[in-house]
């Protein structure tokens, strides 16, 4: 497996080893429903699968035995553990590079399947970067399988509850995550169709948590 980066592609690879073991505790901690929309969408990719922000590992164990992974993270610190986890699980159809979704460094056409899990979140406003790019690598007729965290635009209260804790959020306790993004509607705008999507609840204000399918139209 190999972990490093491709050259010039630097600009958004970081390293942060409290936020990597927080964020492995709370994977190993993960709620139910979240595990449960996890492996829906981690179970359902086929092919070459390209997951984009694996964090530490938490959706390895869920890919089909005869998927070829390659998994992507721009922190050093999350790879390093999610490396770890690989070994311990004896998982040997998971390759780790470097990389943010920002800067991914695959060719057009290269992969079957591409993953986010509660990864849209950090990417912020270069989420049409990230999302033209997804369009780019996926083959005619794959698919984008997606689990985020977005906006609650159902609820008023919520949505500016959302608003005014984002910007603490984002820098002491969420790593750069914002809690208050249309990434559905992102999604859409970049040129990708909706197969289908569904809605939990989750604990605020990273609440509603979506899941689904879409491909490039």
């Amino acid at each position: 497996m190999s972990t490093e980066s491709a050259p010039g592609r630097e600009k958004h690879l970081k390293s942060n080893r409290w936020f990597a073991a927080f964020w492995d505790w709370m994977s190993a901690h993960e709620p139910k429903k979240s595990l449960e929309m996890r492996k829906e969408i981690v179970g359902g990719a086929t092919g070459r699968v390209l997951e984009i922000g694996c964090g530490t590992g938490s959706s390895f164990a869920y890919y089909p035995p005869e998927a070829h992974v390659v998994a992507t993270e721009p922190d050093a610190e999350m790879l390093k553990r999610a490396e770890k986890h690989l070994r311990e699980k004896g998982l040997t159809n998971v390759e780790l590079r470097r990389a943010a979704a920002q800067e991914l460094p695959f060719e057009d056409a290269s992969f079957d399947t591409v993953v986010s899990c509660l990864v849209f979140c950090h990417v912020g406003e270069d989420a049409p970067v990230a999302l033209t790019g997804i369009k780019r690598m996926l083959k005619p007729g794959g698919t984008f399988r997606f689990m985020e965290h977005v906006r609650n635009d159902r609820s008023g209260f919520w949505r500016r509850f959302q608003d005014f804790v984002n910007p603490a959020w984002k820098r002491l306790l969420g790593a750069g995550c914002n809690c208050n993004r249309r990434t559905q509607q992102a999604i859409e705008e970049a040129g990708f169709e909706i197969e289908w999507v569904k809605e939990q609840s989750s604990v605020p204000p990273t609440s509603p948590v979506i899941y689904g399918v879409a491909r490039p139209t």
